[in-house]
């Protein structure tokens, strides 16, 4: 069932440089609507650093009661969540005054489709750049100080991609080609390989969801990657 999570502030695994001054998004609670834990991961990151607060939802079940109790001062919405397309819950949120709303798809065909539902702004997976991160988010924050500026990040938790790849894994084992469900764990795979930078992947998730052979294909690599991926006693 899902789940919403209270990410907590990463473990510094590196030496953080001094803070030169405020941190542009201190205070603020943003809303993470996001099915991938890799994806997630990233994004705490970038909250982290900025300063701000990460909840995470895992769709838009989840999310809908978030929004019932708490009021967060900016939602990222993935635009491909296991119960339909974020561009339906952009819409509903845009009735909300004051929420800043981001779309977030590695697929950039879908950009229009989320400002029309009511998004503020588009972003592209993977999501690794810091300044363009705050700077997003502070043109739509009346007042915030412009401090926006880039910096190396930390990978996401590699566990978090393991995670990925073993729900990949027990979803597909089950799937038949031409289904919704098939569209949606090729539209998942194919973010999640987007995000990791495994083009090989991306691409066999981008042919899978109608084609037989296609989806015995991207069974065996995610085999394969689990398999690369497990822990060694």
């Amino acid at each position: 069932m899902p789940h919403l999570h209270l990410l907590p502030d990463p473990m510094p695994s590196f030496v953080p440089r001094p803070l030169r001054g405020p941190l542009p998004l201190a205070g603020l609670t943003v809303l993470a609507v996001e099915d991938s834990h890799f994806a997630a991961e990233a994004m705490r990151l970038l909250c982290h650093r900025s300063g701000a607060k990460l909840r995470r939802a895992d769709d838009m079940e989840t999310a809908r009661r978030h929004l019932d109790r708490y009021c967060p001062d900016a939602a990222i919405v993935d635009l491909g969540l296991p119960d339909g397309a974020g561009e339906m819950l952009i819409a509903e949120m845009a009735t909300r005054p004051g929420l800043v709303i981001l779309a977030a798809s590695g697929d950039p065909s879908r950009r229009e489709a989320a400002l029309e539902a009511g998004a503020h702004a588009f972003l592209e997976k993977p999501l690794d750049s810091l300044a363009l991160f705050q700077q997003v988010l502070l043109d739509h924050l009346p007042g915030r100080p412009r401090l926006a500026e880039d910096e190396m990040l930390p990978p996401p938790d590699p566990f978090s991609l393991r995670e990925d790849l073993t729900r990949a894994a027990e979803l597909a084992a089950t799937l038949l080609p031409g289904t919704a469900r098939a569209r949606y764990l090729a539209g998942f795979v194919a973010g999640v390989a987007r995000s990791s930078g495994d083009k090989a992947l991306e691409q066999a998730a981008r042919h899978a969801p109608d084609c037989p052979d296609a989806l015995d294909l991207l069974r065996r690599l995610i085999a394969v990657r689990l398999a690369a991926a497990a822990p060694a006693f």
